[in-house]
């Protein structure tokens, strides 16, 4: 969904990616320092039970940061022309890496109950799964659904900042499921045999 945002933010988001680009750090650098801050944001969650007024908070400024670092990558790839098909593939991993992450410092933290955690790492796995299936069968998936990973990361780490993240952990359950649901009836009614 917020994919969709993307052609309105270009102006913004090309200069970010010079103002990055500008220290000649590579896309995988940054994409390695987003990653960094998802770890962190696991380490506070997990740390939920030791300090409870304070881990979610920690947890969704490292959260939002990571996310950060997830769009300067890909501006900066593209500003310097150095978008290539392994950077690609290394960005995607980081990208799941963090999140499974992230599900386990809020599990380890005692958020909320385990199965639901669990269905919510499940749900968005199957969602990143499904773009990618579909995408191998020449079906585009970017901007389908109402909960891909920005918006998932961002439910977690908005309502979990403000005491709510059982809520949280749900609500990234619907939008996923729905998200999911979604992606099987575009692929299906594309897929050409």
């Amino acid at each position: 969904m917020l994919n969709n945002f993307r052609d309105s933010l270009k102006p913004h988001l090309e200069k970010l990616g010079k103002c990055f680009a500008s220290t000649g750090l590579s896309p995988n650098f940054w994409t390695s320092v987003g990653l960094g801050f998802a770890f962190l944001a696991s380490i506070a969650y997990a740390m939920h039970l030791q300090h409870p007024h304070y881990a979610a908070i920690a947890g969704g400024v490292f959260l939002l940061i990571s996310g950060f670092f997830d769009v300067v990558d890909g501006q900066v790839a593209r500003f310097t022309n150095k978008t290539s098909k392994k950077g690609g593939f290394i960005d995607s991993v980081f990208d799941k890496i963090a999140e499974v992450a992230i599900f386990l410092g809020i599990l380890i933290g005692n958020f909320t109950e385990p199965y639901l955690v669990f269905l919510a790492i499940t749900l968005s796995l199957l969602v990143s799964y499904s773009r990618s299936r579909a995408e191998s069968l020449g079906i585009k998936l970017q901007g389908i659904g109402i909960g891909e990973r920005a918006e998932r990361l961002l439910v977690i780490a908005l309502i979990g900042m403000i005491g709510f993240m059982p809520y949280a952990v749900i609500i990234v359950i619907i939008i996923a499921a729905i998200t999911f649901i979604q992606r099987i009836i575009v692929t299906s009614k594309n897929i050409q045999d």
